[in-house]
């Protein structure tokens, strides 16, 4: 599934919700069910800096696709960068390189982000995208 498709199904699925703390208790739902990372992950070298929390991101290219697993000590936090790995995963490196997460915007989450999450978020996307660029080139 192309990335354009995903940003399409995102949105569907967080339009729907009637106001900013609806669409935010969906995310922090989502949060809690999500996987969490084995303590052996939660490494330096895979935190996230300029977050209001501990936010580690763990890529990988398998298969010649980009995998993307994520956690926090937050559950915003790790609810909207779940959200960021479950649109980038599975996608080719160029196509990870070439691609913002807009739809985080289009559905009003990173208006109503504190100055610090939406800095980690930058530097989360940053990252994802960081990877993509390296890893098309190998």
């Amino acid at each position: 599934m192309s990335l354009q498709s995903r940003r399409d199904e995102l949105i569907a699925e967080l339009e729907p919700f009637g106001d900013h703390h609806e669409r935010f208790q969906y995310v922090i739902d989502r949060a809690k069910s999500a996987a969490a990372l084995p303590a052996e992950l939660k490494l330096d070298a895979f935190l996230i800096e300029g977050c209001t929390s501990n936010l580690w991101l763990v890529p990988s290219l398998e298969a010649g696709v980009c995998r993307f697993r994520c956690d926090a000590d937050s559950l915003i936090t790790k609810g909207v960068a779940s959200l960021v790995c479950e649109f980038y995963d599975g996608a080719s490196p160029q196509e990870v390189a070439a691609t913002d997460a807009d739809f985080l915007s289009t559905v009003g989450i990173t208006q109503h982000l504190s100055p610090n999450r939406r800095n980690g978020l930058t530097n989360l996307v940053g990252k994802i995208r960081a990877f993509g660029r390296v890893a098309s080139q190998s």
